[in-house]
């Protein structure tokens, strides 16, 4: 996938409170930074932000082709938006995913998605029945490519064994404050399989800027450090400690401030060195290297 290596994330878009002719301008300025990759979800906001996202793009035309869109879908919540969901479960259906992706180009007001997630892990995930609905997706030019979201290496490597096709990406949490991706195999694998692995809140949600917590204060410390030093900004370098990886991931950057764009665009431009690297990483661990 020719995603760019920063990708502009829309969780949050209702709480920015912005008019689609502010939308459209955000993802205009996001363009200029060489960012055209945006992430979103059938559920977020509440089943709003796909529709809010669409309305900027049919307010400027243009935009859609300009972008590349990634969104999720297979957790149904209970919302007066979707009143035929009685309960929140995963659904990994094939009925189910096709009629997502009906329901997302439609709030898009596109005709198709460059990328389709599966949300979160379906325990009751049938393999040969997504494999289905994938290959009907695709053929039928509604979605480019497959991938996962908050999955185990397992649980795609099960899946993979199914499909023609291989699955793209597998999007999960991963940031200073959260390693597990780098010990428990799932970047690993991405590696073993050749594919980019996406991390979302990779600044921890902002935790690393304004928890009191003794273990947080101690990677702020070592963030700053190496921050002061590079004469950077701390953001730049918290995320360049992802970007350092050999996964060569795609930090999920959910923010309307532009600026915050910006620095994370610096932060592919700043290599940490090793030492620097293992700095943050002793820090994030709270342990010496064995």
């Amino acid at each position: 996938m020719n995603l760019s290596t920063i990708i502009a994330g829309t969780w949050r878009l209702p709480e920015w409170g912005r008019s689609a002719g502010e939308v459209a301008d955000w993802i205009r300025r996001a363009l200029d930074l060489g960012v055209d990759t945006f992430d979103l979800a059938d559920i977020y906001g509440g089943y709003t932000v796909e529709e809010a996202f669409g309305d900027a793009l049919r307010l400027e035309p243009g935009l859609a082709s300009r972008i590349k869109l990634v969104t999720k879908c297979d957790i149904r919540l209970v919302n007066e938006r979707r009143p035929e969901n009685t309960a929140h479960i995963y659904d990994t259906s094939a009925a189910h995913i096709e009629r997502s992706v009906d329901a997302s180009l439609a709030a898009l007001g596109v005709e198709h998605v460059d990328l389709l997630l599966l949300h979160r892990q379906d325990p009751l995930l049938d393999p040969d029945e997504v494999a289905g609905a994938f290959a009907s997706l695709r053929e039928s030019g509604k979605v480019g490519a497959f991938g996962l979201s908050n999955a185990t290496p397992s649980h795609l490597a099960m899946l993979q064994s199914r499909l023609d096709d291989p699955l793209v990406t597998n999007q999960v949490e991963a940031s200073l404050l959260h390693v597990a991706p780098f010990l428990d195999g799932t970047f690993d694998q991405a590696i073993e399989r050749r594919f980019r692995p996406m991390a979302w809140s990779p600044l921890a949600g902002g935790r690393l800027f304004a928890s009191g917590d003794s273990s947080v204060e101690r990677v702020r410390a070592a963030v700053d450090e190496i921050a002061a030093a590079r004469s950077t900004t701390a953001d730049v370098v918290a995320l360049a400690f992802l970007l350092r990886h050999p996964s060569r991931m795609h930090p999920v950057i959910g923010t309307g401030r532009i600026e915050r764009i910006e620095a994370a665009v610096r932060a592919t431009e700043l290599e940490l060195t090793r030492e620097e690297w293992f700095d943050l990483w002793r820090a994030a661990t709270g342990a010496p290297l064995p």
